[in-house]
């Protein structure tokens, strides 16, 4: 009997010690599974660090992509009590140089945050227009309120003859060379919509003739 009672008295001990190399086992196995999850607070921070990191790459490489130009910046003060409050506002052009133009305006306390809201406005107003590879099709005036702006075509390697809000809009346009001429108003913002609504006016020779109901001819070879 004393034989049989030390046998059972035995096993617990045997099956302690074959239980705790698998608790030992399976804890590390827990951690490393947890941490190659990301499922731990600190991996999704990583995770999310990583995400934002990545939209932010994106964004520059659009950024790359777009030509923007500051064409005017104004400042206002107003005048109360304790002194001057001042505000800004910034009118930005936008376009891929491409044929996509358009502009926008924003006001702001701080001249960063007014650039920022206008150049968000421009990116949503982006429009395409009608080029040549190089310049206009044909000569066109576009007006605005007071502002009267002439856009003609140029021989290749004439460049942009204009100046202020007109360059800023062909130069994001697309355009490499053409005469210009403002013959209105000065006021930047009303120059650079006269500027859009020349180059909304510009249609190729295919959809001029589509609209006579005629067609293109092509070329012989002489």
């Amino acid at each position: 009997m004393s034989d049989e009672n030390q046998k059972e008295a035995d096993k617990p001990k045997e099956d302690a010690k074959t239980e705790a190399p698998v608790q030992q086992s399976s804890a590390p196995a827990g951690g490393g599974d947890r941490d190659h999850r990301g499922g731990g607070p600190g991996s999704r921070k990583l995770d999310r660090a990583r995400s934002i990191l990545g939209e932010g790459r994106g964004d520059r490489e659009e950024e790359e992509d777009i030509f923007e130009k500051v064409v005017f910046i104004n400042r206002c003060a107003k005048v109360v009590k304790g002194g001057r409050r001042f505000s800004f506002s910034a009118l930005v052009v936008t376009g891929d140089k491409e044929g996509k133009v358009g502009f926008g305006f924003g006001k702001a306390l701080e001249v960063s945050e007014c650039i920022k809201k206008a150049s968000e406005a421009s990116r949503k107003n982006m429009l395409p227009v009608n080029i040549g590879p190089n310049t206009i099709p044909h000569p066109v005036i576009g007006r605005h309120g007071g502002g009267r702006v002439l856009l003609q075509p140029a021989s290749p390697g004439t460049g942009l003859i204009a100046g202020g809000g007109v360059r800023a809009v062909v130069e994001a346009a697309g355009i490499k060379d053409v005469l210009a001429k403002s013959m209105g108003s000065n006021n930047h913002a009303n120059v650079v919509k006269a500027t859009l609504d020349a180059l909304h006016q510009l249609r190729t020779k295919e959809e001029i003739y589509s609209a006579r109901g005629k067609k293109v001819e092509s070329k012989k070879a002489l």
